[in-house]
């Protein structure tokens, strides 16, 4: 029997929300009526009983590891190929590559890809971390399968890490602060990226999902200050400064190699890059998405000493 979707990433940020998303609208037991099937995945096997407990198909898909993704892409119809998330641009590309031709060998009629937003609609930025998107979105092209790419917006949850901040931050050393970024809850692109896949369309697309208008990390820290009655101030410093301050006093022990990779997403931020927004998202959810002004003063008003794991090492 067909397998109507595949979804990689079951244990992750993003895709165990997506996942939650098709248990809740099409309970796995409600299979022969809803008539949509679908299997969690895992790199690691022994995560299999964390999901066939609750009555949800589980497949090991290791994109290291080719034979895997053979037995877990065999009659599967939509594949959500959630991106890997590592920094080592060669590794992404072979672990990437093996996704795409084992998709193609065994017959994956649409590729749902996880992107990110730096350049919007365009392919021109210059983040190095969208390098690997690009070359990924082109695999996808050359292999004459059809897909989605999903450049979606950066996670609202997740600026504490873009800016270092830490509840007891007094200064944020930073080496810019007035370009705008696209943060979108993570909680609502999961949501829009499984109504996305659920409706179809988008053939061999690149599709942008964010909220609906950017914010710079100084509207961000100004949220902060209004929402905690925190005096969090930003200094703006070079970007050799950057790297340093951050690196000796980092409270969540990153290391240097870390900033350093920061240093360029905010000239790309400064750039333009990181602000582009686009309605496709309001469209899918049937609202308009959270704005991050109001996003992150939920998340601070939930929890005043609100912390992102991200932002630690271990």
């Amino acid at each position: 029997m067909p397998l109507t979707y595949l979804l990689t990433g079951s244990t992750g940020g993003l895709g165990s929300l997506v996942l939650d998303y098709f248990t809740t609208h099409f309970p796995p037991a409600q299979e022969p009526t809803h008539g949509i099937s679908y299997a969690a995945s895992s790199s690691n096997p022994s995560n299999s009983d964390r999901f066939t407990s609750k009555g949800i198909p589980f497949r090991t898909v290791n994109y290291d590891d080719p034979s895997t993704l053979d037995i877990a892409f065999k009659d599967v119809e939509n594949l959500f190929f959630v991106s890997t998330n590592t920094f080592d641009v060669e590794k992404r590309r072979r672990q990437h590559l093996n996704v795409v031709e084992a998709a193609k060998r065994n017959g994956v009629k649409h590729v749902w890809y996880t992107s990110l937003a730096f350049g919007g609609l365009e392919s021109d930025s210059k983040a190095a971390v969208q390098q690997a998107h690009y070359m990924t979105e082109d695999m996808l092209k050359e292999s004459g399968i059809n897909y989605t790419s999903i450049r979606e917006g950066f996670y609202t949850e997740a600026f504490p890490v873009f800016i270092n901040w830490y509840p007891r931050s007094k200064t944020l050393y930073l080496p810019s602060s007035s370009g705008k970024i696209a943060f979108t809850l993570r909680s609502e692109l999961a949501e829009a990226t499984a109504k996305l896949m659920l409706k179809g369309g988008h053939d061999k697309e690149i599709v942008l999902l964010t909220a609906s208008e950017p914010v710079s990390v100084q509207d961000i820290v100004d949220v902060i200050n209004e929402t905690t009655g925190r005096e969090v101030k930003i200094e703006i410093v070079d970007p050799e400064t950057y790297v340093r301050l951050n690196a000796e006093n980092d409270i969540g022990g990153k290391a240097e190699g870390f900033f350093r990779q920061l240093v360029g997403w905010f000239e790309s931020i400064e750039n333009g890059e990181a602000g582009f927004t686009d309605g496709l998202m309001g469209e899918v959810l049937g609202r308009e998405p959270v704005t991050p002004r109001e996003a992150v003063r939920g998340l601070l008003e939930g929890e005043r000493d609100y912390t992102w794991h991200q932002n630690y090492s271990t």
